[in-house]
C-alpha cells in the first residue's frame, strides 16, 4: 500500500486547538502513538456534543469505533499547541468515517487517520439509521 500524502489545513471543514500534556511524551520525547488516537476520539465526540448530536450520558445512540487507523509524518511533542482538523470521507446508513489530522507549526499534517463509528441503539447495541438532523450536520464535514 502507497504512504499516503500529509494532508493540509485547508482539506479540513473544521478545526479545533488542543493543548499537548506533559503524560502525552514517552520515552522517546516526543508525543506516544496512541496519544493520537486519543485526540482523534475526543476530537469528533467534542464536535458531536457541540452540535447537540451525542449525549454520551442518556442518548439514545451511541457510536462504536469499528475501524481506526493512522499515518505519521511529523513529531509532535509536549509543550505544544496542535490544530486538530476534522473532516467527513464517508457516510453510510448507521456508519461514519471520520478524517482527522493534527497539525503543530505547518500548513501539512504531523498525524492524519481515520476514524469509522457504526452508530447503535444504547440498549440492544444494534446498528440504527441516522435521524435526519444527524446526517445534515455530517453532510456539513464531508470532504
Amino acid at each position: 500500500m502507497p504512504r499516503p500524502t500529509p494532508m493540509s489545513r485547508c482539506d479540513f471543514t473544521v478545526h479545533r486547538r488542543l493543548q499537548t500534556r506533559w503524560s502525552d511524551n514517552d520515552a522517546y520525547g516526543h508525543m506516544n502513538n496512541t496519544v493520537h488516537y486519543q485526540l482523534f476520539d475526543t476530537v469528533i465526540n467534542h464536535w458531536l456534543m457541540e452540535q447537540g448530536l451525542l449525549d454520551f450520558r442518556q442518548g439514545e445512540i451511541v457510536g462504536l469505533v469499528v475501524e481506526t487507523g493512522c499515518s505519521y509524518f511529523a513529531e509532535l511533542a509536549f509543550p505544544q499547541e496542535i490544530i486538530a482538523g476534522i473532516a467527513v470521507e464517508k457516510i453510510g446508513k448507521s456508519s461514519v468515517t471520520y478524517r482527522i489530522a493534527l497539525f503543530g507549526q505547518g500548513e501539512t499534517a504531523a498525524a492524519q487517520g481515520r476514524f469509522t463509528h457504526v452508530y447503535v441503539d444504547r440498549v440492544s447495541r444494534r446498528p440504527v439509521s441516522f435521524p435526519q438532523n444527524w446526517r445534515d450536520a455530517l453532510l456539513e464535514l464531508q470532504l
